[in-house]
């Protein structure tokens, strides 16, 4: 292409490096758009609730369909404790990072079924990332959809910093789509009230957090901590998925207070 048709950005990054930081920075304008401002990202958790079976999937799918026309939902899904079996199992094989983010978007993929097929007689479809670009459309006719919130790397997964297990899981691959899609919410349905400062199934002392900022929970340190660590780091350079929510969906109507913008469970903000 003839340098005179490209724009001046168009002609730095033509002759120069994209390792360049001075150069990266002017990448930043303009603002990107928001291609689902209305939309809603739901994560709901599979070993924290998936897991748990009919009482507390039922419930939560009939308040789903009480929201459909009144908000759009894009719900992820989790591995849970089968996941946590395949791994342990490829660990004990020998199997790398890569190939155990497989096994875990199959199982992650196995629940976003099972909750398509229950919600199948309302037209809410499942999709596979190689559908996302037909995700605007369902939403637009049906208002949800349904995909496997594992994040597709598979055998190009990154390696954690310690140990062989997918750092980059279902709570990941939710938010990256919230924020991709610039989505109005993010929306993590576990089966406590939010974060704590321990795991209160373990430490009964452990103490209650409404609201806190990613900075200040880091400098908590908690070893117990209510979404994937590497959903905090992402934040931290997110142009629109600046908070998140955390819920306890076991409670009826925690979801709809959610969608309708209250203050319920845990935000997390960036800032």
């Amino acid at each position: 292409m003839h340098h005179d048709l490209l724009t001046e950005l168009g002609r730095s990054l033509v002759s120069g490096s994209l390792e360049d930081e001075k150069l990266m920075a002017k990448t930043v304008d303009p603002q990107p758009v928001q291609i689902l401002p209305e939309a809603n990202v739901i994560k709901i958790g599979g070993q924290s609730f998936i897991d748990r079976g009919r009482v507390a999937v039922f419930p939560l799918i009939e308040e789903v369909v009480k929201n459909l026309g009144r908000h759009q939902m894009i719900i992820g899904t989790g591995a849970g404790t089968r996941a946590r079996h395949a791994y342990s199992v490829g660990i004990d094989l020998g199997l790398p990072t890569g190939v155990l983010s497989v096994l875990g978007t199959f199982v992650s993929m196995q629940n976003a079924r099972m909750l398509h097929y229950l919600l199948a007689r309302h037209g809410i479809p499942f999709i596979e990332p190689v559908q996302f670009p037909q995700l605007p459309l369902y939403l637009a006719e049906r208002g949800a959809v349904i995909f496997f919130g594992m994040p597709p790397y598979v055998f190009w997964h990154q390696n954690p910093a310690v140990g062989r297990i997918p750092p980059h899981r279902t709570d990941t691959g939710s938010y990256l789509v919230s924020e991709v899609f610039g989505a109005r919410s993010m929306i993590y349905v576990k089966d406590e009230k939010g974060l704590y400062t321990a795991d209160p199934k373990k430490e009964r002392h452990a103490r209650f957090i409404p609201k806190i900022t990613v900075s200040e929970l880091e400098e908590l340190d908690l070893q117990d901590v209510v979404v994937e660590h590497s959903v905090l780091g992402l934040m931290k350079h997110a142009t629109y998925r600046r908070s998140i929510q955390v819920i306890n969906g076991l409670e009826e109507g925690n979801l709809t207070r959610a969608l309708n913008g209250e203050h319920v469970g845990t935000i997390i903000t960036s800032d």
